[in-house]
């Protein structure tokens, strides 16, 4: 027997299709979905979270200067001529950064090759291109779903059975986050 459901498709279109629903998951909190796609996901989805809940303090912060390009009030660059030519002035800023272990890390470049890009649209925005926002999901679960579940031991999803679907009669479930 098979360690895993194949859900009728091959490897690359399941891939694909588990890597959506993992990513809209830990992106809304909720998704519908069939029971077996659910449970399917949920095992992702799980191992994620306890991978994020793991890594979530294995980091060091270190003070950094860096060049800043300096701004007037519209937050255009300032130029001044040097020799003739424009040359943008830069000013030294002192900076706290997160500095990530080699173990973080590698659990971020581990979630990054599960995730797929999420861009975030205000709902006064709808269907414009305007003011969206990429949202950094890897960063999420470091900040956000892991310090909600840093006390507790797996069993941070839920499935929830709505009841068939109309067209097949596919058991239909809400996976969300406990």
């Amino acid at each position: 027997m098979a360690g895993y459901r194949k859900l009728s498709r091959t490897s690359a279109q399941r891939k694909a299709l588990l890597r959506n629903q993992v990513t809209n998951l830990l992106a809304n909190g909720k998704i519908v979905t069939t029971e077996a796609k659910a449970k399917e996901v949920r095992k992702m989805a799980e191992s994620l979270i306890a991978m994020a809940v793991r890594e979530k303090d294995n980091f060091e912060t270190v003070k950094v200067t860096a060049k800043v390009a300096r701004k007037d009030a519209d937050g255009k660059r300032v130029k001044e001529v040097k020799d003739g030519k424009k040359v943008t002035v830069y000013d030294e800023v002192e900076k706290e950064i997160k500095k990530d272990m080699p173990s973080r890390l590698h659990a971020r470049r581990q979630m990054m090759k599960v995730f797929y890009p999420v861009k975030f649209v205000p709902t006064e925005n709808a269907g414009k291109k305007k003011n969206t926002k990429n949202v950094d999901l890897v960063d999420k679960m470091f900040n956000e779903i892991a310090p909600k579940y840093a006390n507790r031991n797996g069993g941070y999803t839920r499935i929830v059975k709505i009841g068939l679907r109309k067209g097949d009669a596919a058991m239909e479930v809400l996976l969300e986050l406990v």
